[in-house]
């Protein structure tokens, strides 16, 4: 097999004195951390927070590629056997030394942590059977199978201390054993309130310019706003679409725009014959056709949708993973509007007088989610596809849409890993009990399937690239899914500081840097 090395990384600005910006960064949130626990939860808001306080093995970059962290350079030994060494002379904010025992705890410790999870760390540690020290600075890890994605998995995992080991999470969620190798050092935590923090000086990296970071907690949106205009909150995170080109005109202010790592997307049934809410004339489900799924996406005007829905905050998709991730395909254009050539579509896959749909979404999980369901329930009305849509509640929604009561959905996945298998797998591979659970609409492609399974298994980076790639081409070949766009994440910041922004949504103040 081949040997695959990543070579040590060491960045030069690291040896960079640190900038004295000011005492304290005011920031401004949309959603509250919700544990102070790094390994309890598995969400957007938990994770972004743990990122200011504990470091992984492996860090992700703004683009969710895997970064050198904690470990500074690692290799596979066989194809079940990956060694890690780690980063020299790293301390924790207690003072103690970072070594590979905390490692080995660190990794243990997700099965605690994951009790009465609502979505817990333990799929990305699942296929590891054994961690080992070689020495106080070398991990061993050997996995079941070949694990190609194991430093991806590894960027989700915060290192502790091993003293921290059987510490439950109620114990971290009082404030006793947030303690991590992080830029910042934990102070303080009232739920849907504010977090603060302090720099760390003793941080591994180039220290952190704010003496002070300060996170209030703003889930109405216009308070967010009027907090960055008032100059409560030195940068605000999630910008409501109606109030973005508004803060653009602002001469005190600046607004970071980035594609999301989110796509936006219809899962359509297409494991039925006879479907509750899509019927032809003939009793049957057109969506299983693939020339009638080819007439939607057509149907589809992404641009406006993008433009006028949200403000400019999205991009136009034709594959569920942005450019620049690993397994995006270069082969994949945005499907063109062409509602002439979807009614054509219909009419020669059997349907010229179009059909009876009813499309379910969310009216409260993503942004202007009702708002672009109306829409995209117009395109296809346009083309002769007689269409309802009916939303409600996520509590209620997607409940219903696992128990498969829907026969077109709009759903919102994130690429947590940074590559195509983590929305490939979840959507689109066949459904089984430790396969597809998110294929809400039961599509099977074999081949696809194959590619996949494969690529999961490759440990060449190359050909693993390669085979997810034909996965990609053949999913959206077959409408799988129908991806539409990626939600943009955005932030304002007062003119005298930069953020460079990050696809995975998370607000770092580490990264807020001073104007030039």
């Amino acid at each position: 097999m081949k040997i695959s090395t990543i070579a040590t990384f060491v960045a030069a600005t690291m040896a960079m004195a640190p900038v004295a910006y000011g005492a304290e960064l005011r920031v401004g949130l949309a959603a509250s951390t919700t544990s102070m626990d790094p390994q309890f939860y598995v969400n957007g808001p938990n994770s972004a927070m743990a990122r200011n306080i504990f470091d992984g093995l492996v860090n992700q970059d703004d683009k969710q590629q895997v970064q050198p962290a904690l470990a500074e350079s690692w290799k596979v030994i066989n194809d079940t056997t990956w060694e890690f060494k780690l980063r020299p002379n790293v301390k924790f904010h207690d003072g103690s030394d970072f070594t590979a025992d905390d490692v080995i705890a660190s990794i243990k410790r997700v099965a605690l942590a994951s009790q009465n999870s609502p979505s817990s760390f333990e799929a990305y540690v699942k296929d590891i059977v054994d961690v080992t020290a070689v020495d106080p600075m070398t991990v061993r890890i050997t996995t079941k199978a070949p694990t190609p994605l194991l430093p991806n998995n590894l960027s989700r995992i915060a290192m502790m201390s091993a003293e921290l080991e059987k510490t439950p999470t109620q114990d971290l969620n009082s404030g006793n054993g947030v303690i991590g190798t992080g830029p910042f050092k934990f102070v303080s935590w009232a739920p849907d309130d504010h977090v603060t923090l302090e720099r760390f000086d003793g941080y591994w990296g180039e220290k952190a310019a704010w003496d002070k970071i300060t996170f209030r907690v703003f889930k109405n949106s216009s308070a967010r706003v009027a907090a960055i205009l008032s100059g409560d909150v030195d940068l605000i995170e999630s910008i409501p679409t109606a109030d973005t080109r508004n803060l653009e005109k602002s001469d005190k202010l600046s607004v970071i725009s980035v594609p999301g790592n989110r796509i936006m997307y219809l899962h359509m049934d297409q494991g039925r014959d006879v479907s509750p809410f899509a019927v032809g004339a003939d009793g049957k489900n057109p969506l299983q056709k693939v020339e009638v799924r080819k007439a939607m996406s057509l149907a589809i005007n992404r641009e406006a949708l993008v433009d006028r829905i949200m403000d400019g905050q999205g991009l136009p998709a034709g594959q569920l993973v942005p450019e620049g991730y690993f397994g995006h395909s270069p082969d994949l254009g945005v499907d063109p509007y062409d509602a002439p050539k979807a009614k054509q579509m219909l009419a020669d896959a059997g349907y010229p007088d179009g059909f009876k749909l009813t499309f379910h979404a969310t009216n409260d999980r993503y942004p202007n989610d009702s708002k672009i369901a109306q829409a995209i329930g117009q395109m296809f009305s346009r083309i002769g596809i007689k269409t309802e849509v009916a939303t409600m509640p996520g509590s209620v929604y997607f409940t219903r849409a696992s128990a498969l009561e829907f026969s077109l959905i709009m759903g919102g996945a994130a690429v947590e890993t940074g590559e195509a298998s983590g929305v490939l797998g979840p959507l689109l591979e066949t459904y089984g009990e430790k396969a597809g659970q998110g294929n809400r609409g039961r599509y099977s492609n074999p081949e696809f399937d194959k590619a996949l399974i494969e690529a999961r298994s490759t440990l060449d980076n190359d050909k693993r690239e390669k085979l997810l790639q034909t996965a990609m081409d053949i999913a959206m070949k077959d409408d799988g899914v129908i991806p539409v766009f990626f939600l943009a994440n955005t932030w304002a910041t007062k003119k005298e500081f930069t953020y460079q922004g990050r696809s995975d949504g998370y607000t770092l103040p580490y990264y807020v840097k001073q104007a030039n």
